[in-house]
């Protein structure tokens, strides 16, 4: 699970888990940066996960009232924190989709649309790492992305057949965004060619 590192969002509580039960990494807006060359904490919790752990769901974990997201709003507190600025660039597509496509928000709804706008763009980001395109390729992977309400404690859970959230509930089916299927893009072509 890829979640915030907001003190009010303890991924271990939400799920009901035992000590040993998840495998978490957590940082300032629940950011999963694109895979580079660069190392870095996210990318190497990734990787172990999938490689070394065979994890076979990942979890990206917003939540109502993030700061992370509600910076967007005010940039020039960030003038501080420059290393807060750049790590939240990986968000910034969100912020973009928010501007572009959501209208008359007010700051909160701003923040809240950024933040589950947030989870959609770091769910794509985690695809762009070899270790889970290699395992969502061969089946044996699934993504999740979920939005945590720190007000009422309810879970919503992004549905990747219709790009919404909707509120998971005990006993109904968990949406989920990207499902575990095996893909091979190109067998057709191979097939053809060994004809």
């Amino acid at each position: 699970m890829i979640s915030c590192a907001d003190s009010r969002v303890v991924p271990e509580q939400i799920t009901q888990a035992a000590p040993g039960d998840l495998f978490v990494c957590r940082n300032a807006g629940n950011i999963v940066p694109p895979f580079s060359q660069a190392n870095g904490g996210v990318s190497s919790a990734v990787e172990y996960a999938v490689v070394a752990l065979g994890v076979r769901d990942i979890v990206v974990c917003g939540h109502s009232d993030c700061g992370a997201m509600k910076a967007f709003s005010n940039p020039a507190a960030l003038e501080k924190m420059p290393n807060v600025a750049a790590w939240l660039r990986h968000a910034h597509a969100a912020h973009s989709v928010v501007c572009s496509a959501y209208h008359g928000l007010d700051e909160k709804a701003a923040a809240r649309a950024t933040a589950l706008e947030n989870v959609v763009v770091q769910i794509q980001h985690l695809r762009t790492h070899p270790s889970v395109a290699s395992a969502m390729a061969r089946g044996e992977l699934t993504l999740h992305g979920w939005f945590f309400e720190i007000e009422t404690g309810n879970i919503l859970a992004l549905d990747g057949e219709t790009g919404r959230f909707v509120q998971v509930t005990e006993g109904a089916s968990l949406p989920v965004a990207v499902p575990a299927a095996p893909r091979l893009a190109a067998a057709d072509q191979f097939r053809i060619a060994a004809e």
